[in-house]
């Protein structure tokens, strides 16, 4: 059974990769660099409702439906970072290596 389960974990791999592995490289260079920043973009602002959500956890006249409302957004927020952080993962493996990006995201 373990080798069932470990046949589909790698068929499961393949198709994730495979939407990547048809670009060339120049276009997988390109769209890793427009990824990168576009999580570095998710992570300021994830940290920004982060700030926020802490600051009205001390405040006692903030509402429990407010700090459950910036407590949903800070997990969704989460979560997308997360996925674009597997996307990232995909084209980097296919591209075989991290492309420099800017700091401030000029190009």
């Amino acid at each position: 059974m373990n080798k069932a389960s470990s046949s589909n974990a790698n068929d499961e791999g393949k198709e994730r990769e495979s939407r990547f592995c048809p670009m060339q490289r120049s276009e997988l260079e390109a769209l890793a660099v427009s990824v990168i920043l576009e999580h570095r973009r998710l992570i300021a602002a994830d940290e920004a409702v982060y700030e926020e959500w802490t600051r009205a956890t001390s405040d006692p006249s903030v509402s429990g439906a407010v700090l459950k409302s910036l407590q949903e957004e800070y997990v969704a927020r989460q979560k997308k970072s997360e996925d674009k952080q597997e996307e990232l993962s995909e084209i980097i493996e296919v591209l075989g290596y991290v492309p420099q990006v800017p700091l401030d995201g000029d190009e």
